[in-house]
């Protein structure tokens, strides 16, 4: 028994056991402490495979975006729509009357309609069919009020002119930057006889400064100029005619 037992060596009798000099361990036999039993030998995980790789580009952070300003009410176009409309209510049976009086009055010359239509440059140049009552009294300018309800026009502004006209080329296009009036600085002018090149300058005067106590203050001289000018001209006929 005794024998037998001292032939006998534990698996683990080695473990820990420094190696005598000129000794070479045992192949598979290392000199650290051994693997528990039961536990697998944690597995190699490979090589990095992300080694040896050249990073690419930063992505700049995109442009910030600020959400567009709100739009500012336009005052003037705001004030075009409500007094045209009023106006157009309150002027409707003088519409009635005119329609009335060329219907039933001298035929004209042609078969020729109620209305006169002209092409004019509207904003920013585009062209529209401006509408007047077929006569010469003041009342011809109704049907212009349904262009400023339409935005085609304004209560107050430059003189509408034809978009092939030369004051809508040049410099002088940015009276196309606002709408054409009913109204205007050159209609409310004391002469009568004002040349293109000073109706011009008072349009453009107007385009460059023109605000909503400026079209209040047109819109007051209005009717007391064009009493005046039927004045003028009724008296030159009498003169005239004397």
């Amino acid at each position: 028994m005794t024998a037998n037992r001292t032939h006998q060596t534990h698996p683990d009798s080695d473990a820990g056991r420094i190696p005598e000099p000129g000794r070479t361990p045992e192949p598979g036999r290392t000199s650290g402490p051994a693997p528990a039993a039961g536990r697998a030998p944690a597995p190699d995980p490979g090589p990095d495979p992300d080694a040896g790789r050249t990073p690419g580009p930063t992505r700049a952070p995109g442009p910030t975006r600020t959400p567009a300003p709100a739009r500012p009410l336009d005052l003037k176009r705001a004030f075009d729509l409500l007094g045209g409309a009023v106006l157009l209510f309150a002027l409707s049976p003088l519409f009635a009357v005119v329609v009335l009086s060329l219907t039933l009055g001298a035929p004209a010359p042609g078969g020729a309609p109620l209305l006169r239509r002209r092409k004019v440059a509207g904003l920013d140049g585009r062209a529209f069919t401006m509408l007047t009552f077929r006569t010469r009294s003041p009342l011809a300018a109704l049907p212009l009020l349904l262009h400023v309800v339409r935005g085609e026009m304004s209560l107050v502004g430059p003189c509408p002119l034809s978009p092939a006209h030369p004051e809508c080329t040049g410099e002088a296009r940015r009276r196309l930057s606002v709408r054409p009036g009913v109204t205007g600085p050159w209609q409310v002018s004391d002469r009568s006889d004002l040349p293109w090149e000073e109706r011009e300058l008072l349009d453009l005067h107007y385009v460059d400064h023109h605000w909503l106590g400026m079209d209040l203050a047109v819109l007051a001289r209005t009717l007391p100029a064009v009493r005046r000018r039927r004045l003028r001209r009724a008296s030159a006929r009498a003169a005239r005619l004397a």
